[in-house]
């Protein structure tokens, strides 16, 4: 093709891609896709190649499933499969992390011959077992594991298969709709990638020299080149978090040659007995995110790029943790790997020229997504009698997203209550409230919550959540950032530590489930993200305008500004 006929089949590939996406959003049941768009969307060629991905989705959804996908042809070669088969598995090892996690791949053929592989994944809220959180102790206790088969066999359900799911979880009807949406997205794709090789006479993507080789190897090429603008070397930077029984070391190495980039995670805390292990496809999937954010960002994001970057940690730590671990909230440690790996590069990119500040400021990183769950088991102490009050909530879960302040970005504050690096939106209170016996009683800025700088970092948010009708319910909870806040970089001050309590003022753990009583009230304080740059060199008319707006006290902008020195 030549450079115009490439840009056209290549801007439609990405519109098929976000047409397949917006089809799952569209027909998702859970919240967490259909709200916050947690998901991944994507076209493959048929060596398991992603050659396009879709605006909408997460980092750790798209980029672990562009090496699931090569599990899927491993066991199901693409001469074995026919027209109307659909693949699926939530294998935490062969998908995205997690068990939470469905990935379903769809052949595409054009007059019985198979042309790509469509794939999607998105999140549903609950999959059996203990339910989201990080309290088990192996991953046989988190739920139902599929393992790559098919959902379905020449347009036929498994039926077998779905009953099974439905017997094992919290929500049936949500599971079944959510597994039924991910085949309808990839189909919508599958058919719109059809009408386009009819309109422009595409015989298929793959070939020698072909659609698939021209993306992926323009796309690598292009990657190489920005990273070989950059100084070769080995960087380091390490974090400290909170972990669950004890807090933890995320180290990293950063060895950029001509070759590309390497990222080895040596030195970094060996797993843990709860289910807070990441498998390794989740690592990789957020440690080229980091890279990717600061190199090479406008080129598209697919297997050629990311096989510029190399990513390795030793097998029992906490970021390569092998089966069985127990690896649920594998979020929460995992979603903090972009902001280590923009420490290390920080240096390369200074001596590049990028500029005083060439990245963000650490955020709150991780998300604040408890999960919510009411019925006989899960809190209370009876189910009431003829003298006695019911204190156990029906059944209900919900797994509502919500999160903290970014960090400080180059010439720009931090964003207040949103996700980096997920990328997800935050659940909107009126959803949780109208499918949960919920009520949102607060929700506002945190003040004060953002790290002073030149740049000042993102804000947290408090919320208070209590049950409807004063019943008791459980929250599981995966929170970091309670002990060890988002650092501030160049001079800036960190954010300030997250924080979860009744409205009686009981202190409650960052991690694990416990249970909310009967009339209390649940108390959520979002972290901060770190500031950028000395604060004292901040604009005084930025300052006025945060005092004004309740984001900075006048106490902490005197403090930490001058506010007002000059006046006194």
């Amino acid at each position: 093709m030549d450079p115009l006929e490439r840009q056209i089949v290549w801007d439609r590939l990405v519109a098929v891609v976000e047409e397949q996406a917006q089809t799952l959003v569209r027909t998702a049941f859970s919240t967490p896709v259909r709200e916050a768009g947690d998901l991944s969307a994507g076209v493959f060629d048929l060596e398991g190649r992603m050659l396009a991905q879709a605006m909408t989705g997460t980092p750790g959804h798209v980029n672990a499933m562009a090496v699931s996908v090569g599990h899927f042809l491993d066991r199901h070669p693409p001469e074995t499969l026919v027209p109307g088969d659909v693949l699926v598995t939530n294998d935490p090892w062969l998908g995205t992390g997690h068990l939470n996690d469905f990935t379903v791949v769809t052949p595409t053929f054009r007059a019985d011959r198979l042309v790509a592989l469509f794939a999607s994944t998105s999140h549903i809220a609950d999959v059996g077992g203990r339910g989201f959180g990080p309290d088990a102790r192996q991953v046989y206790e988190e739920g139902l594991r599929v393992p790559i088969r098919h959902l379905f066999r020449a347009g036929q359900i498994d039926e077998t298969l779905m009953t099974m799911i439905k017997a094992n979880v919290r929500d049936p009807v949500v599971a079944e709709g959510d597994l039924y949406s991910l085949a309808a997205c990839n189909d919508v794709g599958g058919t719109r990638l059809l009408e386009l090789m009819d309109e422009t006479g595409l015989p298929d993507l793959g070939g020698p020299g072909g659609v698939s080789d021209q993306i992926v190897n323009r796309s690598r090429r292009a990657m190489l080149s920005e990273i070989r603008e950059l100084p070769a070397g080995r960087y380091e930077n390490a974090m400290r978090i909170d972990g669950y029984e004890s807090e933890l070391d995320l180290i990293c190495s950063v060895v950029i040659d001509d070759d590309g980039i390497t990222i080895d995670w040596e030195g970094t805390s060996p797993g843990s007995s709860r289910g807070i292990n990441v498998p390794l496809t989740y690592t990789r999937a957020y440690s080229s995110f980091g890279v990717r954010c600061v190199i090479g960002s406008s080129i598209p994001n697919n297997a050629g790029s990311l096989s510029a970057i190399r990513v390795s940690a030793p097998e029992g730590c906490i970021l390569n943790a092998p089966p069985p671990c127990a690896v649920a909230a594998r979020h929460a440690i995992g979603q903090m790997l972009p902001d280590v790996v923009l420490g290390a590069l920080e240096p390369a990119l200074e001596r590049a020229g990028r500029g005083p500040f060439p990245v963000p400021a650490e955020g709150a990183s991780c998300l604040w997504n408890p999960v919510i769950m009411g019925g006989p088991g899960l809190g209370g102490t009876g189910m009431g009698g003829a003298d006695e009050r019911p204190t156990v909530s029906e059944p209900f879960v919900v797994n509502p997203f919500h999160t903290g302040g970014t960090g400080a970005r180059p010439g720009k504050d931090g964003l207040s209550a949103t996700a980096f690096p997920s990328g997800v939106r935050s659940t909107p209170i009126e959803i949780t409230e109208t499918v949960a016996p919920l009520v949102f009683w607060r929700k506002e800025y945190r003040t004060d919550s953002g790290g002073a700088g030149r740049y000042r970092g993102g804000l947290g948010q408090v919320m208070e959540i209590a049950h409807r009708h004063d019943k008791a319910f459980s929250v599981s909870k995966m929170f970091d950032r309670v002990g060890n806040p988002a650092r501030g970089r160049s001079g800036g001050s960190p954010g300030q530590s997250g924080r979860v309590a009744l409205d009686d003022g009981t202190e409650m753990r960052g991690m694990g489930r416990e249970v909310v009583p009967a009339g209390k009230r649940l108390i959520l304080e979002t972290p901060g993200g770190g500031g950028l740059g000395d604060p004292s060199e901040r604009d005084p008319a930025a300052v006025e305008r945060d005092v004004r707006d309740g984001l900075v006290s006048e106490a902490v902008a005197r403090c930490e500004y001058g506010w007002g020195r000059e006046e006194e």
